[in-house]
C-alpha cells in the first residue's frame, strides 16, 4: 500500500514535536514540585505517564510504515532514522520524570528540608537544556543542539557539587541522612535527562548535517 511520503513525514513530524511538548511539560512539572514542595504537582506526574507511553508507540509505529512503504532516501532517511532515537530518548525522559516525581513525594512525605540550591539549579539547568534541544529539533538548528552539547557540562558539575553537598551534610546532621541520599538520587535521575536531552540535540546534528557525533566531543 503506497503512501504519500511527504504527508507522512509531515504528520510524523507534528506527532514528533506534540511528544516533545508533553515530554516538556512533564519535566516542567516536577522541576516546579520540586521547587515549590508541591505535592499536587508531583502526582500529576507521577500520574500521568499514559499519554507519553501512547504517543511513543504511535511515533515508532510511523515511522516503521514510513520505513516499509516508502523507503526514504538521504534527508528524508535521517529524519525517519533520527526520529526513531529521539521518540526513544523522549519517553526515557518522561520515565525519569516519572522516578523523579515518586522522590518529590517521598521527600515531603517524611517531612524531609527543602531541597537545597545545588539541586535546584541542577533541575532548572536540565529543564533548560531539554527545552533548547526541543527547540533545536522544531527549527532544525545544528548550532543550537551544539550548544547543548555544551551545556552539558555545567549540569555534570553541579552534581559534583550535590554529592559534596551531600557528604559535607551527612556527618552534620545526621538525623537527614536519608534525605541527603533521596536528593543524590535526585541529581543522578536530572544528570540522567541532561545526558538525554544531549542526545536529543546530536540526533538534530545528525539529521541536519548527516554527521553522527554521538562518540565525538566538539
Amino acid at each position: 500500500m503506497a503512501i504519500d511520503l511527504q504527508e507522512a513525514l509531515q504528520t510524523l513530524r507534528c506527532t514528533t514535536l506534540d511528544m516533545c511538548g508533553l515530554v516538556e511539560q512533564r519535566v516542567d512539572k516536577v522541576v516546579r514540585a520540586l521547587a515549590q514542595e508541591d505535592e499536587h504537582l508531583a502526582r500529576e506526574v507521577r500520574e500521568g505517564d499514559h499519554d507519553v507511553d501512547t504517543m511513543d508507540v504511535d511515533i515508532e509505529k510511523q515511522c516503521l510504515e514510513i520505513l516499509a512503504l516508502s523507503h526514504p532516501v538521504a534527508g528524508d532517511l535521517r529524519f525517519v532514522l533520527a526520529v526513531l532515537r529521539i521518540n526513544n530518548g523522549l519517553e526515557r525522559i518522561g520515565d525519569e520524570a516519572k522516578s523523579l516525581a515518586k522522590r518529590v513525594l517521598h521527600l515531603q512525605s517524611v517531612g524531609a528540608p527543602p531541597a537545597p540550591e545545588v539541586i535546584l539549579s541542577m533541575a532548572r539547568s536540565t529543564r533548560a537544556m531539554l527545552c533548547e534541544a526541543v527547540e533545536s529539533f522544531a527549527k532544525e538548528d545544528a548550532a543550537q543542539a551544539r550548544q547543548v552539547r555544551t551545556d552539558d557540562q555545567r549540569v555534570d558539575d553541579l552534581q559534583k557539587e550535590a554529592f559534596s553537598w551531600a557528604t559535607s551534610q551527612i556527618p552534620r546532621h545526621v538525623e537527614q541522612t536519608g534525605s541527603a541520599i533521596d536528593y543524590l538520587s535526585i541529581a543522578r535521575r536530572l544528570e540522567r535527562i541532561a545526558d538525554l536531552s544531549t542526545n536529543l540535540a546530536e540526533e538534530v546534528i545528525f539529521l541536519v548535517e548527516g554527521e553522527v557525533v554521538r562518540h565525538n566531543q566538539d
